[in-house]
């Protein structure tokens, strides 16, 4: 059986039971599904030859896990902290600053790395960035909304970004010898 891809602009958007669904079509060979915040709608990556049928039929098989992602979206600090005024973000800011360089002078010995700069920004998608051919770390001061053990994991996180650019087993394996339960940490942040 020969499939056609449907021919649709990429991304579309569209409405299943009060849901906003984002769909891009990709070269992947299933239908991958995120809730993204800060308004929690379901980001839907499908292959060129799905119906957008099956897509709808997908998301709605997915609606009691989509709704428990949408409601732990909205009560984590990162969604409650969505807009911020110039006085919080400075807030997080002075909060942040002092201890994640701490943390840099801490890990950067034990992993065997150096980062060139530090930077903070208060961003919506990521908690860091790390750019290996600058050295430039960057942290999100919303981290300033977690428990600490959240900025910690960040900062190894992006550290280990200087050894390992994606985040394949050799990435895992650096975060699983300098920070054990980096998943747990993890785990808050979502």
């Amino acid at each position: 059986m020969t499939r056609r891809p449907h021919n649709v602009p990429n991304p579309t958007e569209f409405q299943v039971a009060e849901v906003r669904v984002v769909l891009t079509r990709k070269k992947v060979k299933n239908i991958n599904l995120r809730v993204k915040g800060p308004d929690g709608h379901a980001s839907v990556s499908a292959p060129l030859w799905v119906t957008p049928e099956r897509v709808e039929q997908f998301v709605l098989e997915k609606l009691p896990w989509i709704r428990r992602r949408q409601e732990a979206i909205a009560r984590s600090p990162l969604h409650t902290g969505n807009k911020p005024t110039p006085d919080e973000k400075r807030f997080w800011r002075h909060e942040i600053e002092p201890r994640a360089k701490d943390l840099m002078d801490k890990w950067q010995p034990l992993i065997g790395v150096k980062a060139e700069k530090l930077d903070f920004r208060t961003m919506t998608s990521r908690w860091g960035s790390c750019n290996p051919q600058t050295g430039r770390v960057c942290i999100n001061t919303r981290l300033a909304l977690y428990p600490p053990q959240c900025l910690e994991y960040v900062v190894v996180h992006e550290l280990c970004h200087l050894i390992e650019r994606g985040h394949g087993p050799r990435f895992k394996a650096l975060l699983d010898t300098h920070l054990p339960d980096w998943k747990a940490r993890r785990a808050l942040l979502r």
